[in-house]
């Protein structure tokens, strides 16, 4: 198969994980004003209220339009410890009116399952999205943290394959062969956590991750490679991260609550050479760090 440019939402979006509903707010609202036409969110981010304000105000206050503005959110399918009950079809129906009537939106743009944690009713919770975006719910409709054998079940099931997979990619993740998989398949990749090797990303209390005490060493080394980078096309490092995603065609979720942050993660335009990005290619350290549990993609 062609290698499908199969762009489901614009390629640089807000993303909104730990944000509060009023940063979210604020911060969906000044990116939109700023460039930015994709805010992803999720239920299990409690924010969604938040996005659903800012949008009505950009609505209000600018010619924008709801077409302009591509909204992702999520289904938390449940099965991620035994109290967390798994989703079955009412449930997965429930849940997305839920985000709508937050959202204050008749639609989402892009839906997705937010991990495979689900097991034995993955195939049930997929039908469900399939019937949602039949009635126009979901434009589009999709996975997140899924690996080959999760979207082999869908086949196998005869069902078919989710329009995008939003999974933790950066350069030391950089998942060649799921990657490979999705590119063969059409399957829109968007990349999250993309500012993982930077010694700033989740350092807080509570912010809990897989990052080695080793991996935040060689962030904060003053001879990084992202640093090195950075001083040589005269960027930051997170704009040297985020366009290593772009010039690979994934999407990117830049999250920060600094206006100015948020700015600098939108104003890409330089490009990384081909010698540069072959050296960035050497970086990958394999499994995702995001989830403190352990990697979603490794789950049966």
């Amino acid at each position: 198969m062609e290698n499908n440019t199969n762009n489901i939402v614009p390629r640089i979006g807000l993303g909104t994980y730990n944000m509060s509903s009023k940063e979210a707010e604020d911060l969906s609202y000044a990116a939109i004003k700023y460039g930015y036409r994709h805010i992803d969110t999720a239920a299990v981010y409690r924010n969604e209220e938040g996005v659903g304000k800012a949008l009505k105000k950009i609505f209000s206050d600018t010619d924008l339009n709801r077409n302009d503005i591509a909204i992702s959110t999520k289904l938390w399918p449940g099965g991620m410890v035994k109290v967390d009950r798994v989703k079955n079809k009412e449930g997965t129906i429930k849940s997305l009116e839920k985000s709508l009537r937050n959202l204050d939106l008749d639609y989402v743009d892009l839906y997705l399952i937010h991990s495979p944690h689900a097991k034995g009713k993955r195939i049930e919770q997929w039908e469900t999205l399939l019937t949602l975006q039949e009635i126009g719910k979901a434009k589009n409709i999709g996975v997140s943290n899924w690996g080959i054998n999760h979207l082999e079940e869908l086949v196998k099931n005869g069902l078919p394959l989710p329009s995008a997979n939003q999974i933790e990619i950066h350069p030391w993740s950089q998942k060649p062969e799921l990657v490979l998989y999705l590119k063969e398949k059409g399957i829109d990749i968007i990349a999250y956590s993309s500012l993982v090797p930077l010694s700033t990303w989740r350092h807080k209390d509570g912010e809990n991750s897989l990052k080695t005490d080793e991996m935040y060493k060689d962030s904060e080394d003053s001879d990084s490679p992202f640093k090195k980078l950075a001083t040589q096309y005269e960027v930051t490092e997170a704009q040297i991260l985020l366009k290593w995603a772009l010039q690979l065609g994934y999407a990117i979720l830049p999250k920060s609550i600094q206006i100015e942050r948020m700015k600098n993660n939108f104003d890409l335009n330089f490009t990384i050479s081909e010698s540069d990005m072959n050296l960035i290619k050497k970086l990958d350290r394999g499994g995702s760090v995001t989830w403190e549990y352990g990697d979603p993609l490794a789950v049966q």
